[in-house]
């Protein structure tokens, strides 16, 4: 095996290694043998002014009209990028990383048979700004900021700042009601709602971090109230995998991202294990990425997901699944398919040889199936298809690959503070979510979902087993299974079972389902309430055990 010790190409601790490291990652592709990037321990300094850009295509990130005027829409500052490396571990040697400024920390794309351990990434002064209520009183809310945000009160405006971005905490705050808040009586839970400065007037800097903002009315407001702001575009990630093979993310520690903190595209094998998504110990912040902390697009063989710990996530936990495609034109054995959320596009991950599944939008259900021949990425939308039997084809059906549909293996995993779902899953292979944590989801644990209508995420569920999970403090039914069919003619979802899970602190039903054929509950524990409330469900299996 190759080692390769960063401290000999001018990568050192306490210093700013954005130069030296971008020139020996870029070095990586030449080496085929096995090879190890060793680090010493200590802590490392990234700057996004010294960063490459990139045009990226990252699923589930901002649209093209979401980008401002002079910007180019996909053009990503990168902190540290690799392409085309094989058979490379990177050691972080249980080093810090920490980045200064907006930028995506790391990309891969092309990589195969890469470990990435021990590394630990921060950000310096992140944009995003919790505030937390001291005192409430009939005409004026006093509120502590974080001690990571830099501010400034100018005419009665609240502004925060950083090395390359300036912002009005006060921005859209009218039509803002997703904003993170969680409660002095419930600090285990996070829910949406209104922003804190909305309907606000003069705001006065009263020092050491305490402002005082008045209003009309603070009847909204209590003591220990904490609101979490941040710009919601999609525009940086965390950590970017796209077109990759055998990869493995082993104790990794990501402590803020301005959107999603692990998105994986178009990629066989996953392994993450022993990381953990959440502000480093002693922080103030109760976020650590403004929206999904894992999603997997298209991927293929196996993820796994294993003895980590998520804790303070702006949208959901982990989203598993394809991409429901829009047949758009046929011309004999020519397809165009295109996509269809603004979110979501410009790469094309339907290879060839792979099957593709014909799906009734309103249904959901398969009705034919063909063989990819040749698969070309016309633009942004489209991509162009040739087909085995194209007599099959029927305009407006929905096209899902079925080789881009995963297993997923998610066990011994702690959830908590999640603001949406713990987990949407919607994939074909064979899913297993064994002795997890689901502690303070603002909607439900679990979400096995599927639509052809809004986001495009595809599909059916055909094997899953939900065993031995804790669900606690959840804002919606622990476990729902709700593909978006608009009509009914067939079971979407199949194969579900749900066994000897404990269910604590719920509205109402632990288990909502409906268009499911064989589903078995046996062994559930409730604390209130009733276990299961199901529509359109055929064969149905429950047994005493569930009480």
């Amino acid at each position: 095996m190759n080692i390769i010790h960063a401290e000999n190409h001018k990568i050192l601790p306490g210093k700013d290694i954005s130069a030296p490291l971008h020139q020996l990652l870029k070095n990586f592709p030449e080496n085929t043998g096995e090879t190890t990037l060793l680090f010493q321990k200590g802590t490392y300094y990234l700057n996004a002014l010294h960063a490459e850009k990139h045009i990226l295509y990252i699923t589930n990130t901002a649209a093209d009209d979401e980008y401002k005027e002079g910007e180019t829409p996909h053009r990503q500052t990168v902190a540290l990028y690799l392409q085309g490396a094989k058979n490379l571990t990177i050691d972080g040697a249980e080093s810090i990383f920490v980045l200064d400024g907006r930028a995506t920390h790391l990309a891969l794309e092309n990589c195969e048979n890469l470990t990435l351990k021990n590394i630990e990434l921060r950000s310096s002064h992140p944009p995003m700004h919790d505030l937390r209520v001291t005192a409430v009183n009939f005409f004026s809310v006093d509120f502590l900021l974080d001690s990571d945000s830099l501010y400034t009160v100018e005419k009665g405006k609240l502004y925060f700042y950083g090395s390359d971005y300036h912002l009005r905490a006060d921005k859209d705050a009218l039509i803002s009601f997703w904003i993170p808040r969680s409660r002095k009586n419930t600090p285990q839970l996070i829910e949406r709602t209104r922003h804190p400065l909305a309907g606000a007037g003069r705001i006065e800097d009263l020092g050491n971090g305490f402002i005082r903002v008045h209003y009309l009315n603070t009847t909204r407001f209590r003591v220990g109230d904490c609101f979490t702001l941040y710009d919601v575009r999609r525009q940086h990630v965390g950590i970017f995998i796209n077109r990759c093979k055998n990869i493995t993310l082993d104790n990794i520690k990501q402590r803020h991202n301005e959107s999603l903190a692990l998105v994986v595209q178009d990629t066989e094998n996953i392994t993450v294990s022993r990381s953990e998504f959440a502000p480093e110990p002693g922080s103030v912040r109760q976020l650590a990425s403004a929206a999904d902390f894992m999603q997997f697009c298209m991927c293929r063989g196996k993820i796994t997901v294993q003895s980590c710990r998520f804790r303070g996530a702006g949208d959901d936990c982990m989203n598993v699944h394809g991409i429901h495609f829009i047949l758009e034109d046929i011309k004999d054995n020519l397809w165009i398919v295109r996509f269809m959320h603004p979110q979501t596009h410009g790469f094309n991950p339907l290879r060839i040889g792979d099957t593709l599944a014909l799906i009734h939008p309103q249904t959901l259900l398969e009705f034919d199936r063909v063989r990819i021949l040749e698969s070309e990425l016309l633009d942004e939308m489209r991509i162009r298809l040739t087909v085995d039997a194209p007599e099959k084809g029927m305009k407006g059906a929905a096209v899902e690959d079925i080789n881009a549909c995963p297993d997923l293996l998610f066990r011994d995993n702690i959830l908590s503070k999640i603001v949406t779902r713990g987990l949407l899953v919607t994939t074909r292979g064979k899913v297993e979510i064994i002795n997890n944590h689901f502690v303070g989801t603002a909607m439900s644990g679990i979400l096995l979902s599927d639509d052809a209508k809004s986001w495009y995420e595809s599909g059916m569920c055909q094997n899953v087993l939900i065993q031995g999970n804790r669900f606690a403090y959840c804002g919606a039914p622990p476990i729902l299974i709700k593909p978006e069919n608009s009509r009914h003619e067939g079971a979407v979802h199949q194969n579900i079972s749900i066994l000897d899970n404990s269910f604590e602190q719920f509205p109402g039903t632990a288990v909502s389902a409906r268009s499911v054929h064989h589903l078995t509950l046996s062994g559930n524990r409730l604390s209130q309430g009733k276990l299961l409330q199901a529509e359109h469900c055929t064969r149905v299996q429950t047994d005493e055990a569930n009480r």
